[in-house]
């Protein structure tokens, strides 16, 4: 303090601020002095706390260090569990790739196989349904034969129920057309009446019988044949002579008058016979022309017999209509005999135009159509 003193008296002071700033200097110093063990505690204190601070955080560091290192290990074993899980996936990958090439390769296979195999069964169906087509029209066209030598649809029936009785079982839409086909011709066939073959080859047999017994027209009537004619014309004979009556009576006269007169009548109507002829080719008929034209007439209605037999209706047809011109040119129409035979013909006829042969157009064009593939 003396030394500070002296310093002020040797040095003068150059302003009147230095005057007043010695005084507080003092002061300072004299705090501080009073002050520093305070902060020597505070800074020490603060050290502590700095060393405690350091310590707890350098355990804190090691503490992470130690958990990093510990994460680190892990990560490092996760990273080689990561790799080897990696191959391990590589190689299941391209297991997996092969797998899925020949399950490709196979897929292809089958899959060629089973387009192969549906071209079998298609060819096989197709097969299958132009074999039953092919038996199908066999078996109506032999049934159409069997109708033609009977007479009968009883063959054609039973033949189109079968066919379709076998269409339906086997459920195919292409031999749909025919199906309905063989329906309308069932149908057709129920309304078709059944030609009478036997019937008509009974009276064809009947009518060659009575060839014989037919009379020409120009034949000569013979004896007796008038009389018969005329005891069925007259309803009242002659009268006779009553056995009571004496030849003195004129009634007896009278009747056996009667009598001779229709004698003698008879007897010239036996040597005369008087008729109208049309057709001079009757007339000029010898006999054994006539047994010719017998012969041949047999010989026209054997043709017919053997055409409705054959179910040719059209040479039938044909024969009886020259059968029944030729009776009614050189055979006498006013005979019984001639005009039944007439009237047999005409039926015969009749029932030839109302017996037609049943035709199955239809199913068969069907059935031409589906073997056609169409």
């Amino acid at each position: 303090m003396s030394s500070d003193a002296v310093h002020d008296q040797s040095s003068p002071a150059p302003h009147s601020a230095q005057a007043f700033a010695a005084p507080t200097t003092a002061a300072a110093v004299a705090a501080t002095r009073t002050s520093s063990p305070v902060v020597l505690y505070l800074v020490g204190a603060v050290a502590v706390v700095a060393l405690v601070g350091s310590g707890m955080l350098w355990q804190r560091l090691s503490s992470i260090q130690e958990q990093l290192a510990r994460q680190s290990a892990d990560s490092g074993t996760q990273a080689i569990e990561a790799r080897t899980m990696a191959r391990d996936a590589q190689d299941v990958a391209r297991d997996s790739a092969a797998r899925i090439s020949v399950m490709e390769a196979r897929v292809g296979e089958v899959a060629l196989q089973r387009t192969q195999l549906e071209e079998l069964i298609q060819g096989m169906s197709r097969t299958r349904d132009e074999t039953l087509v092919v038996d199908i029209d066999a078996a109506i066209r032999m049934a159409q034969q069997q109708a033609l030598l009977t007479g009968s649809p009883e063959p054609l029936v039973a033949a189109l129920r079968s066919a379709a009785q076998r269409i339906e079982r086997t459920a195919q839409p292409r031999l749909t057309p025919v199906q309905h086909a063989i329906e309308r011709d069932l149908e057709g066939l129920s309304r078709l009446a059944v030609t009478d073959t036997a019937g008509l080859l009974t009276r064809l047999d009947d009518l060659l019988r009575s060839v014989d017994d037919l009379r020409l027209l120009n034949a000569v009537a013979t004896p007796g044949a008038w009389k018969n004619n005329r005891a069925s014309a007259a309803p009242q004979p002659s009268p006779e002579p009553d056995a009571a009556l004496s030849p003195t009576d004129w009634a007896w006269w009278q009747a056996w008058g009667a009598r001779g007169w229709d004698v003698v009548r008879e007897e010239a109507y036996d040597l005369v016979r008087v008729s109208r002829i049309d057709q001079p080719e009757a007339v000029l008929l010898s006999p054994d022309q006539g047994f010719f034209l017998r012969e041949n007439l047999k010989l026209t209605l054997l043709n017919a017999r053997l055409g409705v037999l054959a179910r040719q209706f059209d040479a039938a047809r044909a024969d009886l209509t020259t059968a029944s011109n030729a009776i009614g040119k050189y055979f006498d129409p006013a005979s019984r005999r001639t005009q039944q035979a007439q009237a047999q013909l005409l039926q015969i006829q009749s029932h030839l135009k109302n017996n037609e042969p049943p035709s199955l157009d239809e199913t068969l064009a069907a059935l031409a159509t589906a073997a056609a593939g169409r």
